[in-house]
């Protein structure tokens, strides 16, 4: 019995500091409508257990055993229907997968993005909201348990209200219901910053990433926008999704 309590004691050990320990991902709708949360891992790393599910106005739902390493991305898709076929689909931030359920299939721009980097192997967590490719709701990143140092990130206001008419997706009575980046408008380098554009010092915000960032302050309006929109928390391993806080 020694042996073996010394056995998982050990093993214990290995794991906490290996980063094996798991969060919770808890999803709140705070919007005055349903939503469909879906995750996605980044290439190497699992899928969660849900990568896709229903949420009515007002509800939370949480996603367990997140693994302390996990990479990976969650959003929000909207005015989602299935036809008469069984096909499930949404008019923004679809994933493709004719499901509620992703299944490894990620956003189709644009969609509103909380992404993460869990460093559960050097107790540090990286997470962020980004409007790279464009926005269709607001949202928020709370880490719940961490240290007093892990901050909220939040993109609260309605981009959609401002968005250039060149970039807006218009729903079937005419509003717009997301706004395109101009990388995704356009696909053009300085707007994407590629090609001779790779670069911060070649890459600075333009007028259209600044309409972004006027609205969401901490969150990504550009590929380089680094210095206001990263957050780490040293501790935090479960985090509170809320869309539309």
């Amino acid at each position: 019995m020694e042996t073996l309590a010394i056995f998982c004691l050990a093993l214990a050990y290995s794991s906490f500091f290996s980063g094996a320990l798991a969060g919770t991902f808890t999803i709140t709708n705070k919007c005055p409508y349903t939503v469909w949360p879906a995750t996605l891992a980044s290439a190497g790393r699992p899928q969660l257990s849900k990568t896709g599910f229903q949420l009515s106005s007002g509800s939370s739902s949480s996603i367990d055993n997140v693994p302390g390493n996990w990479i990976g991305r969650v959003w929000a898709r909207t005015k989602c229907a299935t036809d008469a076929a069984g096909k499930f689909t949404c008019a923004t931030a679809d994933c493709g997968s004719g499901q509620i359920q992703c299944n490894g299939k990620g956003a189709i721009p644009p969609a509103s993005l909380a992404e993460f980097t869990l460093n559960g192997d050097q107790r540090k967590d990286f997470y962020d909201l980004s409007l790279v490719d464009g926005y269709n709701l607001p949202l928020s990143i709370t880490p719940q348990g961490g240290s007093p140092g892990c901050k909220v990130t939040s993109c609260q206001n309605d981009v959609n209200k401002v968005c250039p008419q060149e970039l807006a997706v218009k729903g079937r009575d005419g509003s717009t219901i997301a706004c395109k980046s101009a990388c995704v408008a356009f696909n053009k380098p300085n707007y994407c910053c590629t090609g001779n554009f790779n670069k911060p010092e070649t890459c600075p915000p333009t007028n259209y990433s600044k309409i972004f960032k006027n609205q969401c302050p901490q969150a990504y309006s550009y590929a380089y926008d680094d210095k206001s929109s990263t957050f780490t928390c040293p501790t935090g391993r479960s985090y509170l999704i809320t869309f539309c806080p």
